[in-house]
């Protein structure tokens, strides 16, 4: 096949101009979407209400419900088709909705989260206060996704899809919730994924307009259509350059998780035993790996540790954490296995071994649960306590003078060098982690980095 009949069959499926409805007819239409008043106006602050509640309770369902009934959508295609067809005054509309409508929303979140009894981040909303790289991606492809539905015939329900894509609801939410608790932090990367995922459904829709050939207006002089143009491409860079920081740490951090998933498999796996827990503790250099069944030699484990640096690991000390308890519940397991597959199997003889299996088993979990815990909650309480460096979290079963054993979770908290938490903070912190991990009893103690 020549490159000309490749072009032609090309130009054949992608070609999108016999699809296109009338020019005129889809900038009415998207110019009318721009207006933000009476049941429109209403229609917003009651998505608003629902996604912070969707927040509030943790629940995916209805955050996605608000975005879909969210008419928020329509004033940032109205600036992209603006810039796209130089329309001064549909871009002075658009933008004074569009404003008008993010503060109105900020607000009523705001005001949802100052009256709500449930006054906790959630994951849901701690999801929405650290934009990366991705979320240019996904606004760019879901603003172009959005204006070329818009402009052709059989929409189906692609606007609903990029609604809940682009996600512009549940960002404007964490900002309001931001101030209602006063933590700056929440309300500035909450406020900068929304504005990121404004700016390139806008940039996506003036390249649509552009590629689509609509008519552009000819009032405007060559030198105001040039400096435009420099400040779009301005904001451009500026927004993509604090997301694509970010992103290098979420990149950096599962490259490292790779890393540490081949050397497992190539420098700890033997016959007998099995890996159950592996992570990195980045605050201690530390790479934590838990083992259970047949023990790994001590030759093994120092050959394994010469070997850190062919992973690029070699910053981290190896802490192995094997011993007889999960000898026992390999053990246990294998003749569990064995007691319940015999014909001639004694029934007594398997429930005792699957209860002492479960025993075991719940002893074991009861130990690496606080591990995997320990990263999650330092993750989520550094954006709510920034003095807080690391978060060790681990079980405690104290045994007094009688026979009584007590329970509780032990929490180490340890702060940045010069940093110091208020007594308000050290409650609000104590009461947040008991919470969040779920514990009966909490042992909080906290202290500086030396």
């Amino acid at each position: 096949m020549t490159i000309q009949q490749f072009y032609e069959v090309g130009k054949r499926y992608f070609n999108i101009m016999p699809d296109m409805e009338d020019r005129t007819q889809v900038i009415e239409q998207i110019s009318q979407g721009v207006s933000f008043r009476g049941a429109n106006l209403w229609v917003l602050i009651f998505a608003i209400f629902i996604a912070s509640l969707g927040l509030n309770v943790n629940s995916t369902a209805v955050i996605i419900g608000a975005m879909l009934i969210s008419p928020l959508m329509g004033p940032i295609i109205g600036m992209g088709l603006a810039i796209g067809t130089n329309d001064i005054e549909l871009f002075k509309k658009a933008w004074r909705n569009f404003a008008v409508a993010t503060l109105i929303s900020v607000l009523t979140a705001m005001v949802y989260f100052l009256i709500t009894p449930i006054d906790e981040a959630q994951s849901e909303l701690l999801a929405r206060t650290a934009p990366t790289i991705y979320d240019v991606l996904i606004a760019t492809f879901g603003g172009a996704a959005g204006i070329t539905a818009l402009c052709t015939r059989g929409k189906g329900n692609v606007i609903p899809g990029v609604a809940i894509a682009t996600a512009l609801m549940p960002p404007l939410c964490t900002a309001g919730y931001g101030l209602a608790t006063g933590n700056l932090l929440y309300f500035l990367g909450a406020f900068y994924l929304f504005f990121i995922n404004t700016v390139f459904i806008t940039i996506s829709t003036f390249l649509g307009v552009r590629l689509m050939h609509f008519p552009r207006r000819t009032f405007l002089a060559s030198a105001q259509q040039k400096r435009a143009k420099q400040l779009i491409l301005t904001i451009v860079v500026v927004t993509m350059i604090p997301a694509m920081i970010m992103t290098f740490g979420i990149v950096r951090k599962g490259i490292s998780d790779s890393h540490v998933r081949s050397f497992v498999k190539k420098e700890l796996k033997q016959g007998g035993t099995q890996i159950i827990s592996q992570e990195i503790d980045r605050d201690s250099m530390v790479l934590n790996i838990v083992a259970v069944g047949r023990e790994i030699d001590a030759a093994k484990l120092a050959e394994a540790k010469k070997r850190l640096e062919f992973y690029d690991l070699e910053d981290f000390r190896l802490n192995l954490i094997q011993g007889a308890q999960s000898d026992s519940l390999l053990q246990l397991t294998h003749q569990l296995q064995q007691a319940t597959t015999s014909k001639a199997h004694d029934q007594q003889r398997a429930a005792e071994l699957m209860a002492r299996n479960s025993s075991l088993q719940q002893q074991l979990n009861a130990y690496t649960r606080y591990m995997d815990l320990a990263r999650q909650v330092r993750n989520e309480a550094v954006n709510i306590f920034p003095q807080i460096q690391s978060i060790a979290l681990s079980r405690v079963d104290e045994a007094p003078t009688d026979t009584t054993t007590v329970h509780y979770v032990a929490a180490i908290v340890r702060l940045q060098k010069t940093k110091r938490l208020t007594p308000d903070d050290r409650q609000r912190l104590r009461a947040w982690l008991t919470t969040r991990i779920n514990a009966d009893s909490l042992v909080m103690m906290v202290d500086n980095a030396q």
